[in-house]
Parts: C-alpha cells; structure tokens; sequence
C-alpha cells in the first residue's frame, strides 16, 4: 500500500516549502495564482487528502464547542440545540452536550472539566441553583469563549441571548385577568434565576396594572420532580380554595397544575384557568389545550452559536453588545377560555 500523499510530500515533488503548498491550498493572497494552479493539480492528480485533524491544531482550534444545559426533557431546549448544530454544521465543528441536571455542583465539575482546553466555545444555560459563578470567571479567565442563552448569568460579561421575559411574564398574567382570574398564583423554578425574577416582576406588574394586590402566598417555587410538583400546586390549591388562574412560569410546572387540578377535580378552564411557558408540540393536544407563551427557541439557539463561533472563527471576544432579546409568541387556547 503506498505511503499517504501529505503536505510535505507535495512539497518535496514541486520543489516548495510545506508553508507555501498549505497557504496555495488555502487559497491564499500570499501565493501566486501560478504556484497555486500547480500545487492543486498535483494535490488532484495524487489525490490528496487534508487532515482536518492536523489543521485544526495548527489554527489552535479543536472545532468543537460546548453545550451545557440544565435538562433535556424541556422542549425548549431540544429545538435550541437542533438550532445550534444547524450553525455548528455550517462551520464543520461539533457539539458536544453537557447536563447539569438543573444541579449547581454538577455545574461547577463540568466546568472544571473544561479548563482543560477541550472545547473552543461554550454556549451556556446555567443551572437554577446558581448563585456563586467564580466557576464561570475562571473560564473566562482561561479565554474561553462564552454565550449565554436562555437562563444567563448576569455577572458575567458576554453576550447572551434570551427572549422578552419581562414583558411575557405581564402579557401571561394580563392574560389570565383579561379571562376574569381575580386570584392569580405564579409558579417558578428559582427567584435566583434572572429569567424567573424578569417573569416574576411580569407577573407582579400586571397585577399592579389591574388594581390587584402582589400576595406573596400565591407564589410558589417548584423543582424537576414531577410529582414533588403536583404535589406542591395541589397543597397550594387546598391552601388557597380562591386561586382561579395559574402562571408557570417553566413547562413542567404547567402539566403539574393540570396533574393537580385532576387530583382535586378542579376544572380546567371553569374553576381554574392555567398559561404556561412551553414549546411542547402537544400543547394544543392536551385537554384542555393549554395557552402558551412560547419562546422562539431554535431561533435563540441559532443566534447564540452565530455569535459565538464567529468570535471563536475570527478569534474576537465575546461582546455585551452582542447580545439579542428575541420575541415570544402567546398562543391563547382552551385552558384560559371564559
């Protein structure tokens, strides 16, 4: 079998350096378009082969990025990643998914783990448990680059990408209002999550808004245990018999409160009205069909890899100013019907 055709052997049969024959392959300024004809048409003849491996080491780039999520049993995250791989593929680098199982100690190990060169970009979405983020400044530290997308951290300075929480948080709650709810509960994953306390001041200024008071009983925080959940919104339901709207603020905590209301036999929509944020393709299928705020998730993952692997391509930093609000979508169906 004869030995494989590399640059070095292309170099030593026309007579050139190796730097010369890589920069006419790379369609280089710097090589004459002469010189250039002859090293491809050589590279054809011997069927040469470019080692991607190889290349990617002297650029100094493995062509992979990071994906660290919190779960994968949310559907907005399932269409976030199918948008980042679409940008991924583009570029021919691979993705790599790492799960924090929404756990900030696992959180911290997976970004150890990454001080170790492995990745040449991370696109993050952190854990609800965060609160000391000196994991995340040392990648920095270590000239990482990082996108933040969906749950953000703000102490870090980079680029995030995100949708309108604030004003989806007031649109939901008006919403329930609009539909007659008089004794709205908010349900959300974590108050130190800056998503949850965006939607949470949402919640608590259409409140303001219609003359309501903002009652700290009616807010309750959950967890990704399902039945802990259920458990939790039906405690809350017998507590307060009044509550005729429900907001989730997360996916799971919505088919909760429908778990809930079975278990009472509250009826939804006539005794208890629920909106919730979701991409799940079966909202429109459950009974009642549930009113959603949906986010633009394959969007978001799309930008965030856009922006980070033009900084990781160009080697450019990662900016603030970068940063992009997406729109979400309220999708009204039979779950908040007078």
């Amino acid at each position: 079998m004869p030995p494989a055709v590399n640059l070095k052997s292309l170099a030593q049969a026309l007579n050139l350096s190796i730097a010369t024959v890589s920069r006419a392959l790379q369609d280089s300024h710097e090589v004459s378009p002469q010189t250039k004809e002859r090293v491809r048409a050589l590279a054809a003849e011997l069927n040469y082969q470019p080692n991607a491996y190889a290349s990617s080491l002297r650029r100094n780039l493995s062509k992979t990025i990071g994906v660290v999520i919190p779960e994968v049993n949310n559907h907005f995250f399932s269409l976030a990643i199918n948008g980042i791989e679409e940008v991924a593929r583009q570029h021919d680098f691979h993705v790599i998914i790492y799960l924090t199982h929404d756990d900030y100690a696992r959180e911290v190990a997976i970004a150890q783990y990454l001080t170790g060169g492995r990745i040449d970009g991370l696109l993050m979405s952190v854990a609800s448990g965060s609160q000391d983020f000196a994991h995340l400044h040392k990648l920095q530290e270590n000239k990482l680059p990082i996108v933040f997308f969906d749950r953000v951290c703000e102490e870090v300075s980079t680029a995030k990408v995100t949708t309108n929480d604030y004003e989806s948080g007031f649109r939901a709650t008006q919403h329930l209002l609009e539909a007659g709810c008089r004794h709205v509960a908010h349900l959300l994953v974590s108050g130190n999550l800056s998503i949850g306390r965006s939607r949470m001041q949402g919640y608590a200024a259409a409140l303001q808004a219609h003359g309501l008071p903002y009652d700290e009983d009616l807010v309750l925080s959950g967890g990704n245990d399902q039945e802990r959940n259920a458990t939790l919104i039906k405690e809350l339901l017998e507590r307060r018999p009044e509550i005729d709207g429900i907001f989730a603020s997360v996916e799971h905590l919505a088919i909760g409160s429908y778990h809930a209301c079975q278990r009472l036999g509250r009826s939804i929509p006539e005794q208890v009205k629920i909106i919730g944020f979701s991409n799940l393709e079966i909202a429109a299928l459950l009974n009642p069909a549930l009113t959603t705020i949906t986010q633009p998730a394959y969007d978001i993952g799309r930008e965030a890899a856009v922006i980070l692997l033009r900084a990781v391509t160009r080697k450019k930093s990662v900016l603030p100013a970068q940063s992009l609000m997406l729109e979400s979508e309220l999708f009204a169906r039979a779950s908040t019907a007078r």
